[in-house]
């Protein structure tokens, strides 16, 4: 009887975010470095990550020095990224939510690896963030109707309010 209702909450759990984002995959370590190196963050600026998943990009923003928000909308994943950053709890704040529905805090970088389904949709709630300029990194999947700024290997950055 449990194996049912054990299966039943992982099916849920990270199936249901298909329904706003995208499934769990984690990034590797190479794109996440090659992703920040691409972003130019720095010491003492944010970077907002919408979907943080695990919470390896949040622990490699936080060793470069920068402020870290994470979303996630998946409650397992998201217990999971709060506890594997605690280590790093004055630099790193994890959200549980859907970040479609959140108030954006403000930063100076936004990290996904979304579906493309849902580019389109990022690049207009990145037309209306509130605190430009904002440099946009997207992980494999660029915005279909914007010319990025810069990519390298399948990442992909877009500046806004610039």
């Amino acid at each position: 009887m449990v194996w049912p209702v054990l299966i039943g909450l992982l099916v849920v759990c990270f199936g249901g975010v298909l329904l706003v984002g995208a499934p769990y995959l984690p990034t590797l370590s190479p794109q996440i470095k090659e992703a920040l190196e691409l972003a130019e963050l720095k010491k003492g600026q944010t970077l907002l990550e919408l979907g943080c998943g695990d919470g390896r990009v949040l622990i490699a923003a936080a060793k470069s020095g920068a402020q870290v928000i994470g979303y996630e909308l998946n409650p397992l994943l998201y217990m999971f990224a709060w506890l594997r950053t605690r280590r790093y709890r004055s630099q790193v704040c994890v959200r549980w939510g859907n970040f479609w529905r959140a108030s954006w805090p403000p930063a100076d970088v936004i990290f996904v690896f979304l579906l493309p389904k849902y580019m389109s949709k990022l690049d207009k709630q990145c037309m209306r963030y509130p605190y430009m300029p904002i440099t946009l990194v997207s992980i494999a999947f660029p915005i279909a109707s914007r010319q990025p700024q810069a990519s390298r290997h399948s990442i992909y950055l877009y500046r806004y309010g610039d």
